[in-house]
């Protein structure tokens, strides 16, 4: 094999791994969220829960297109080491966060809840630039085989994804007022050291930076197509659902009074091995998609996948507490067959779904862009924004009404992305 291969292979592995790091930050907020829910001056509210997933994405649309810009100028590999160093600061931040202040107010809120909001905004640049680095790299390096690249590398997302919720649940066993955000200091350091270990593995693999090939009729800025302008909107709201649904589930089966009526003692873990279940079907969604990829296209594999995830998150509205079923879950001390919500079985089941809605937006995305290509990523960054807005705005409306009320937000989210994939998608300049 020719040392150009080899190099390929190293560039495409790095990538897939980064895209771990990427989810195992990002599905910290969501399950610490349920600790902070349980703090004087925050008690039960989910819009304050969330406020830790908003920081990590509001990060996105301030870094998304400086990130870009640093990946045009300074290339891959400066741009993933500068990311791992940020990430690793940002985790230590949040271990701060159960020392600096406590016992103080701001406005009748932790002193504390500022100091972990600040860590989450910094691990948002840090995962931004991650994104930033691994998506145009796996779509250049791929050429036809790209989208199969990056749900290969989205599976290995979701395994961390799958993996993330479980071991915070584990960790905070039965949510009282007096757990804390300490309580889970292990999986912090945890964070720390892989962000280290990564760096560190990373100082030493060589990887060139790709270059695009041109292609006939390309422009500067990716904004002169509208099927791009479409997709990053797609994007803004796809990552919304991305998040929203296993964040907002997990809320909803911890929550005792308002939400699924669980046992409070097992509720956390319960729910947090639900939620993880969810990402869990997001890597074999992915797994299968990266087999079929070059045989069905993306278009149609993203039509199949936003129609079917619409049926659900209507089914599980309107079906909610009505109808109770079985699933196998870890409860903090061994399995059982836990009695939950058919609701949550079937958004859990939208993890089939949403698993390949990344890959194959992207890649249509920016179809015909060239080297644009970057730009584009820039942007599409920017946009992941959504994650922290859609996710926020549903749990002040499940504030305002109840935890099922608030899917009708990702509902209509999954509706515009099944309007791209059908229509939106065709490459046509503006």
């Amino acid at each position: 094999m020719s040392k150009k291969g080899d190099s390929n292979i190293i560039a495409v592995i790095t990538m897939i791994f980064l895209f771990g790091m990427i989810s195992f930050v990002t599905n910290l907020a969501a399950p610490i969220g349920n600790i902070w829910k349980m703090q004087p001056g925050i008690e039960g509210s989910n819009t304050l829960g969330m406020m830790g997933n908003m920081m990590n994405f509001l990060a996105y649309a301030i870094m998304g297109i400086p990130a870009g810009n640093l990946l045009k100028k300074k290339g891959y590999k400066f741009t993933a080491l500068a990311a791992l160093l940020v990430g690793l600061l940002g985790v230590f931040v949040q271990y701060l966060s159960g020392i600096v202040g406590v016992g103080s107010t701001i406005g009748k809120i932790p002193t504390n809840f500022f100091v972990y909001l600040f860590g989450a905004f910094i691990c948002g640049f840090s995962v931004c630039m991650l994104n930033t680095v691994v998506n145009p790299m796996l779509k250049i390096l791929g050429g036809k085989r790209s989208n199969q690249y990056i749900q290969i590398g989205g599976s290995f997302n979701s395994l961390m994804g799958t993996l993330t919720p479980m071991l915070v649940g584990s960790m905070i066993g039965t949510l009282t007022h007096d757990t804390l955000i300490s309580d889970v200091n292990t999986l912090l350091f945890m964070a720390m050291g892989v962000f280290a270990a990564a760096f560190v593995i990373l100082l030493f693999v060589p990887i060139q930076n790709p270059e695009a090939k041109g292609v006939e009729g390309q422009v500067a800025n990716p904004m002169k197509y509208i099927h791009f302008v479409l997709g990053a909107i797609a994007i803004f709201v796809y990552v919304g659902v991305e998040v929203g649904i296993p964040g907002t589930l997990n809320f909803y089966l911890s929550d005792p009074v308002k939400g699924a009526g669980m046992d409070p003692s097992t509720a956390v873990a319960i729910a947090g091995f639900v939620a993880g279940t969810y990402w869990f079907l997001m890597l074999i969604g992915r797994l299968v998609s990266s087999l079929i990829s070059g045989k069905v296209s993306s278009k149609t594999q993203l039509t199949c996948v936003s129609a079917v995830a619409l049926i659900l998150i209507v089914l599980a509205i309107f079906l909610g507490n009505s109808f109770q079923v079985k699933m196998p879950v870890f409860n903090g001390h061994g399995f059982e067959m836990a009695v939950v919500p058919i609701a949550a079985l079937l958004l859990v089941l939208c993890g089939l779904c949403t698993s390949v809605m990344w890959g194959t937006i992207f890649d249509l995305a920016v179809d015909g862009l060239g080297t644009a290509t970057e730009k584009a990523s820039g942007i599409f960054m920017a946009m992941v924004v959504g994650g922290g807005i859609v996710p926020l705005f549903q749990n002040f409306i499940a504030d305002k009404v109840s935890y099922m009320a608030s899917y009708w937000v990702l509902a209509a989210c999954v509706a515009f992305i099944l309007y791209f994939a059908v229509i939106g998608s065709k490459v046509k300049k503006a």
